[in-house]
């Protein structure tokens, strides 16, 4: 059985394997972030169960220490989820959510893109030049983001369900999140750790490597606004190879940009400031996942026949354990039942309070099908328009 928990301390060195696999700033591969996060992903998800838990002091320094992601994520409430094959005790992935990106004097950076458009009246004719302009959100958004599965489980839904754990979480506590989402996704980069946009325009300001900056983001991110250009850069004087790779993802990251999308996410012109990947946003109450969500009080165990459909099931408990899992399930009553397996390996009783994601109404193409099964035949009459 396949099921999602929040990331605990002795998942350090796995989840360091899987940060190694790919280029992700909110993923370093590096053991102190990690272990920091997995702590603070603790905290939360024991707050989020209603227990008390201290706030760490920690103070920002002049030096603009107190402005790097890792001090976000200590303003910010922040969960990381694990993916676990309870077959043979694996974590096979890993997600996480932000529930407040920065916010007021801790801006959230990126480039807006512009069209630019000139005419010449005496040569009749005109250009029209893309600008990227360095672009300081303090909104606070909800961000997703640190989505990695391991090769050799990906084509089995693993990642879907990964994803949308997110969703549903965010769901079941909606008050902890922002009303606007995004998700920075990844442009290409690389197997030595290069982009191109990177070395054509960024270095050309920040006298670091990608990856030194990329990692000195952990820290502060105040040189970002200290070093770039604040005015129009023209994009058209980029060499062609650096251009092509802005608002772009990496191969590996084109069908969680797929997936986002078919949630409703949309590119609005914002790109990466160090490598030029897209930023999608979505409305997070327009969300199918979130809008589907519900909380319902768990049942009798059902047989896996007598199921009527799947859902995501999930309980986060008095002690902060969260648990969820892709299974068969059935409405009786207004209650929800389970496979007496899946109970028994989650360790939850009749009457346990779960959040419940229908995933036929959670994915629009599901429910369109479902809707279009549903839509009565016609008797074939034609009818003028």
């Amino acid at each position: 059985m396949f099921v999602i928990r929040q990331a605990r301390v002795e998942d350090v060195p796995t989840l360091l394997k899987l940060a190694r696999m790919v280029h992700f700033i909110n993923l370093p591969a590096d053991r102190e972030v990690i272990y920091s996060k997995i702590l603070r992903s603790r905290e939360c998800f024991l707050k989020a169960a209603g227990q008390e838990v201290p706030e760490p002091h920690h103070p920002a320094r002049d030096n603009g220490a107190g402005s790097g992601l890792r001090a976000a994520m200590r303003k910010s409430e922040f969960f990381m989820f694990v993916l676990e094959d309870t077959d043979s005790g694996a974590v096979l992935g890993t997600s996480q959510v932000i529930a407040k990106m920065g916010g007021p004097g801790n801006p959230n950076y990126s480039f807006k893109l512009t069209r630019r458009e000139y005419f010449s009246k005496s040569l009749q004719t005109g250009t029209s030049h893309i600008v990227a302009r360095l672009h300081a959100d303090e909104s606070g958004p909800t961000e997703i983001g640190g989505l990695i599965l391991q090769s050799a489980s990906r084509g089995h839904h693993l990642g879907r369900l990964l994803s949308f754990v997110r969703f549903h979480f965010i769901a079941r506590h909606r008050p902890l999140f922002s009303d606007r989402m995004i998700a920075e996704m990844m442009a290409p980069i690389s197997l030595d750790g290069q982009n191109m946009l990177w070395e054509y325009l960024g270095r050309r300001f920040i006298p670091l490597s990608y990856t030194e900056a990329d990692k000195h983001c952990q820290r502060s991110r105040e040189f970002i606004e200290a070093l770039l250009p604040k005015s129009d850069i023209y994009l058209s004087l980029l060499p062609p190879e650096a251009r092509d790779v802005i608002g772009k993802v990496g191969e590996e990251t084109i069908p969680a940009r797929r997936m986002l999308e078919k949630l409703g996410f949309r590119f609005k012109d914002l790109v990466d400031p160090f490598d030029g990947g897209p930023h999608l946003e979505a409305v997070t109450n327009d969300i199918p996942i979130v809008k589907a969500t519900r909380t319902a009080e768990l049942g009798p165990a059902i047989a896996p026949a007598h199921a009527t459909g799947r859902a995501l099931v999930s309980c986060l408990n008095a002690d902060g354990e969260f648990r969820a899992v892709d299974t068969p399930c059935a409405e009786e009553r207004g209650r929800v039942g389970i496979p007496r397996a899946a109970m028994s390996e989650l360790g939850w009783a009749r009457g346990t309070t779960v959040g419940v994601t229908p995933l036929d109404d959670a994915e629009p193409a599901r429910a369109d099908a479902k809707r279009r099964e549903r839509k009565p035949k016609s008797r074939g009459r034609k009818v003028r328009s």
